[in-house]
């Protein structure tokens, strides 16, 4: 038979991406010896959970202790909402105002910063009787959206008082939280202003991945935000951190070979022949290109686990395809090269394609996700 499935994965295409659920959940465990007792969790699973799924993750992280999910905009959180998910969930971007009455009604909570946000949620409550929920959003050196520190403790006291809006908490978000000096910077501004307003019954959430590791000091937060770490995968760390959690990546990106042929001496592999063959050479083809979100830039560099050993990508990576020279290995159409991920004692870091292209992981692991199926493992 041509193509033996050597593995119980049946997509409908040789390529995929395999999600690994008991990651996930391990890595949630780890994450919460680095956060005090009594402190909640919001998972940030925005861009479909760093194209993990947000929808097929949210049990998991449900099931391993999060409280509350982060999103980038209503219609992330409305997916939730569509798949029966009651918990709370944030709208961490700016939402437009026109679509507050569809939040309230969703019971999804949205950030606020601007006057146009208690406008429209005036407006809201009186169109639908529903008070909008809301963490307000503070610009502590982002310089992205947020109420700016001279405005802000006017602002909080505001919302506190009007009788349209559910104001459930305050956060900010650091630009450099792997470096302490800026760190610090906006945590006095942060401090400075929840000093001088009532702070009770309101989640205060300062603290992403980078700073909730590092363990900086600080009391005025109950609430830390998680994301790239959920999936096992680590930001930059500032200098203080003292321990560094053990997670395990949860993505793996694996094709199966579906063609095996002999190049000739001297031809050339792919378009404009970036590889010349030295010798004849076994090369193999798999069904992943960059419409799949492997971008152009990595071609001849990069490599594939084929039967527990690395082969070399050789040639332009094409639309939908790319090449490997499996030349002195044992292998037939339908084997699976595993491009990111472990296969016996070798493993493939997105990391290390972040470290080619001169880019973080966080950009590559989302990209993963325009054709290729999702499977999901234990």
């Amino acid at each position: 038979m041509k193509y033996q499935r050597l593995s119980n994965i049946n997509t409908k295409r040789d390529a995929w991406v395999e999600i690994n659920l008991d990651a996930i959940e391990k890595n949630i465990l780890e994450l919460k010896t680095f956060v005090r007792p009594n402190t909640k969790i919001l998972a940030v699973v925005k861009a479909d959970a760093y194209g993990h799924g947000s929808s097929m993750l949210t049990p998991t992280l449900l099931a391993s202790g999060v409280d509350y999910l982060g999103v980038a905009s209503i219609d992330e959180g409305m997916e939730l909402r569509n798949n029966k998910f009651k918990c709370p969930i944030l709208v961490l971007g700016a939402a437009p105002v026109w679509a507050f009455d569809y939040a309230a009604q969703n019971n999804i909570s949205i950030s606020m910063f601007l006057d146009e946000h208690i406008k429209a949620a005036e407006l809201t409550y009186n169109k639908t009787g529903i008070k909008t929920k809301a963490h307000i959003k503070l610009d502590t050196g982002m310089n992205r959206i947020g109420v700016e520190k001279e405005d802000a403790v006017n602002f909080i006291k505001r919302v506190q008082n009007n009788n349209a809006i559910e104001l459930q908490g305050i956060f900010t978000h650091f630009a450099c939280a792997e470096i302490e000096e800026k760190t610090y910077s906006q945590l006095q501004i942060w401090n400075d202003i929840l000093s001088n307003i009532d702070t009770k019954g309101l989640l205060l959430h300062c603290f992403n991945t980078a700073a909730t590791i590092a363990q900086y000091p600080e009391d005025k937060y109950n609430m830390v935000r998680l994301g790239i770490s959920l999936h096992g995968l680590l930001p930059d760390l500032p200098s203080i951190t003292k321990k560094i959690p053990k997670l395990i990546p949860a993505m793996s990106l694996k094709g199966r070979i579906i063609n095996i042929h002999t190049a000739k001496k001297g031809t050339g592999i792919s378009y404009s022949h970036t590889f010349i063959a030295n010798k004849d050479t076994e090369i193999a083809t798999i069904p992943i290109g960059y419409a799949d979100g492997v971008d152009r830039r990595l071609s001849n560099k990069i490599y594939g686990i084929l039967n527990g050993k690395k082969v070399k990508q050789v040639g332009n990576i094409t639309m939908d395809q790319m090449m490997f020279d499996i030349t002195g290995f044992d292998a037939k159409e339908g084997d699976i090269i595993t491009l990111i991920g472990s296969d016996g004692n070798e493993n493939i870091s997105i990391n290390e394609w972040a470290v080619l292209l001169g880019t973080i992981n966080y950009e590559l692991i989302c990209r993963l996700k325009a054709r290729l199926s999702r499977v999901y493992t234990r």
